[in-house]
């Protein structure tokens, strides 16, 4: 009796024609071209954006369309060539799926020109391009005529594949043995993702749910390429030949996928996913083993599944902007990003080994198969929520109001006295207006129990919430604009604390003794005693034996808004060492006799609006822990001078005017802010990011031994004032570092703090000059000293940028001059 066959007899693939020694040569030989072309631009665009954000350079708009272009041309011509050419019909489908690779890496790949903070916009465009791309793929007409040797031995109907030329008519069939490949395929890309659910964090519900539909778009398009058609090509269909399938099919899908993880994800987050998805090539050809009892392997559903999930962990589980170099000097997003990639990279290779050893031989029953994803969705749950980060972390809002606070006629009487009510009255003032003017919004972002943070020091409220809400907050009358204040997601363990290994100093450092500080100390017997400097960064080390009797006390000294540490502390140690620039003893701080108070703005070398302003309202009103900025602060423990060796870039979300209100208050109030110029010379007009280039802060730059402008010191011009002030010794700083170590580091930051120090010595020296800040400026400029602005001798002469005073300001900080010309 003749078998009865639900679709028709079983139909065969096109018989694969043997490959000519210079065919096969081509093909191995275009493999390996398109691997390195498509991993070393991709390297070099991700550093060479890095490289720029660390100058403080803007990346230009053409640096991914340029990568794309270059991807496309060089996989596509070679590509083109082994799709017309050779008469071998697996050497033809592997140039096909190499060149669509390519085109769709970089139509992909241009929509990177969206800046990465509008990662739900980047997003929406990937989940509509990818698809719209998968149905085009599908929709191309036959591209590979059959040739005789290319013919089915066996008749059945087929239908055309846009890659692999000639299919069989049904794509997928779920019956048979092939009734379980596809559980097995999301059990395959559920594996892939456990490492990004424990070691990954998702974003928010809006920019998790839009990964989510960009990973299915992902998914759609690798089954357009990698079909039915494609997979024939290769051997799959009856009778299979498994090692040709698994090996070199597995492979050229591999290469496919490669292309196709280039164009998949913001710049950085496709990164992990050039080291995970690749391998599953061989996965995929495995799981085309299988036929049903027409003859046809399972075709696009595995690949859509397996491809989908595989591009799902690093879509949703990173932050693309904080796939950062300025985030890799400790345990960071970048070294957790690092090691889960490694972990699925490693995970691949045993899915491939063991689903290429185990199908050929045996395929799992559907029951077995959707039991194994059953086990793993728990198991994934119970990572997540366990080991895991688990909640979402999106982006917050910064609504900045129209209404600041008027504060133009605060009496400004000099005098310790004078400069506490001062501050008084600012507080009073900025509370008042914040109050009245923020009391309708704060009502209606409660009726829509919006998460929310008001701000006075800026007339400004945190909101959490993506685009529509942003949309919404635009066209309130009262607002003047909405910023992204950025949130860095949590890690799955703490960075670790960062270490000096300098020796301690001998005596009094090089840099104290070129600015006279040293003298102060032992000619004029002044050392900074009743003057308190406030330190907002990566904390301070309140243990270290250079900075422990300086600290203030009580229980309005420290605040930490990123963990809520009721006692000094600090991982980076960025923060001890500028403090210790500032007010450490032992030789290493300009004004030991000084006091200090703390704050961490700055947890992991990225901050946002909201922690900047969280910091310079305690500076302003210090509080106790737990208590309300707004009805707590205490404005008479102000501290009298700020030392700030930190910058709001865009990436973090601020804009030149966000902090424009604060440093306003603070001039108005009395308080001394000194500000870093920045590290992102010698270019000219890199003094950008504020607080540096707004007026009432007195800005710093860098020398070094030999007096002469450091090359990373940041320069003017900056419209309408002339930046920076000066500069102080801010190259090879010898200073505290946390757990009672030292260490030495160049930057403008090490430059600010001394200049706070000195600051600190003037009005010790000095008390009736507290808060009378013009004529401390002048006093400053007024005895600062020459320095040399050339390049060493044989060195490149860096940009004029205007003049001198746009270098170096009014010269070198002399802390000698200084005090003696404070006490007239």
């Amino acid at each position: 009796m003749q078998p009865v066959y639900p679709s028709g007899p079983p139909v065969p693939p096109p018989a694969v024609a043997p490959s000519g020694p210079l065919a096969v040569v081509g093909a191995v030989l275009a493999g390996c071209w398109t691997v390195a072309v498509v991993l070393f631009p991709q390297l070099v665009g991700w550093t060479a954006e890095q490289a720029l954000l660390a100058s403080g350079l803007h990346r230009p708009v053409w640096l991914w369309p340029v990568v794309s272009l270059v991807t496309v041309v060089a996989v596509g011509v070679p590509a083109l060539l082994l799709a017309l050419l050779p008469r071998s019909g697996a050497v033809r489908a592997s140039g096909r799926a190499w060149l669509a690779g390519a085109v769709a890496a970089g139509l992909l790949g241009l929509l990177r020109m969206i800046p990465a903070v509008h990662h739900e916009a980047y997003l929406a465009a990937l989940a509509l391009v990818a698809a719209l791309a998968a149905v085009v793929v599908t929709r191309l007409p036959p591209t590979d005529p059959r040739s005789p040797t290319d013919r089915p031995t066996h008749g059945g109907p087929t239908t055309a594949g846009p890659v692999g030329g000639t299919r069989p008519a049904r794509d997928a069939g779920e019956r048979g043995a092939t009734a379980g490949v596809t559980p097995l395929a999301v059990a395959a890309g559920l594996v892939l993702l456990l490492p990004w659910l424990w070691w990954g964090a998702l974003g928010g519900l809006l920019e998790t749910v839009l990964a989510a539909l960009a990973a299915a778009a992902v998914g759609l398009l690798a089954g357009a390429l990698l079909d039915v058609g494609f997979w024939a090509r290769f051997g799959a269909g009856r009778p299979t030949r498994p090692a040709l399938l698994v090996l070199v099919g597995g492979l050229v899908a591999g290469v496919t996928l490669l292309l196709l993880a280039a164009g998949t994800g913001h710049s950085g987050a496709q990164l992990a996913a050039l080291l995970t998805l690749p391998p599953a090539g061989f996965v995929l050809a495995a799981l085309q083993v299988p036929t049903d009892p027409g003859g046809r392997p399972t075709g696009r559903a595995p690949v859509r599944w397996l491809v989908g999930l595989g591009v799902f962990g690093p879509l949703a589980f990173t932050d693309p902007e904080e796939v950062s170099l300025l985030l890799s000097t400790t345990r960071d997003v970048p070294f957790w990003v690092l090691v889960t990639a490694g972990a699925g990279l490693v995970v691949a290779l045993g899915l491939s080994v063991g689903y290429g050893v185990l199908l050929p031989r045996r395929v799992p029953g559907r029951r077995f198969a959707t039991a194994a994803v059953a086990v793993l969705l728990v198991a994934g749950a119970l990572v997540y929520a366990g080991p895991g980060q688990p909640g979402l972390h999106g982006e917050r809002l910064l609504v900045v109001l129209r209404q600041q606070a008027d504060l133009r006629d605060v009496p400004t009487t000099p005098g310790a006295a004078g400069r506490d009510a001062r501050v008084r009255e600012v507080y009073r003032r900025l509370v008042d207006t914040a109050d009245r003017t923020q009391a309708g919004l704060r009502r209606e972002l409660g009726r829509l129990r919006l998460p929310h943070t008001p701000y006075y020091l800026v007339n400004a409220i945190e909101v959490d919430g993506g685009p529509a809400v942003r949309a919404w907050l635009s066209g309130r009358p009262e607002v003047d604009r909405v910023l992204v204040s950025q949130r860095l997601r949590p890690l799955p363990a703490p960075a670790g604390t960062t270490r000096g290994d300098a020796p301690p100093p001998a005596g009094p450092e090089w840099n104290i003794r070129m600015i006279g500080a040293d003298r102060v100390w032992s000619e004029l017997d002044v050392n900074g005693s009743g003057i308190t400097v406030g330190s907002s960064d990566s904390g301070v080390d309140a243990g270290h034996p250079t900075l422990a009797a300086g600290f203030r006390g009580g229980d309005d000294s420290w605040y930490d808004p990123w963990e809520g540490s009721r006692s000094p502390r600090d991982r980076g140690g960025h923060g001890t060492h500028t403090m210790g620039s500032a007010v450490g003893r032992d030789g290493i701080g300009v004004a030991p006799g000084a006091t200090w108070t703390g704050c961490v703005n700055l947890d992991r070398n990225l901050g946002n609006p909201a922690r900047y302003l969280d910091c310079l309202q305690f500076m302003l009103a210090p509080f106790p822990p737990g208590g309300d900025p707004f009805t707590d602060g205490r404005p008479e423990r102000a501290p009298h001078v700020l030392t700030n060796s930190w910058g709001c870039p865009t990436i973090e979300g601020c804009d030149p005017r966000v902090l424009r209100p604060a440093t306003a208050a603070f001039d108005a109030a009395g308080v001394f802010v000194v500000a870093a110029a920045g590290n992102t010379g010698p270019h000219c007009a890199s003094i950008d990011d504020p607080p540096a280039p707004y007026p009432d802060v007195f800005t710093v730059g860098a020398v070094d031994r030999a007096r002469r402008v450091t090359d990373f010191s940041s320069r003017g011009p900056v419209p309408g004032v002339t930046k920076p002030d000066l500069v102080a010794p801010g190259a090879a700083v010898r200073s505290a570092m946390p757990g009672g170590g030292y260490s030495v580091l160049d930057g403008t930051s090490m430059a600010t703090p001394q200049v706070a120090g000195v600051v600190a010595l003037m009005w010790s020296a000095e008390p009736t000059l507290v808060g009378d800040l013009d004529r401390t400026r002048s006093i400053l400029r007024e005895t600062a000293t020459p320095v040399e602005t050339s390049p060493p001798p044989g060195g490149e002469t860096p940009p004029s940028c205007g003049g001198t005073a746009d270098v170096a300001g009014a010269g070198l900080v002399d802390a000698y001059a200084a005090v003696r010309a404070a006490r007239g």
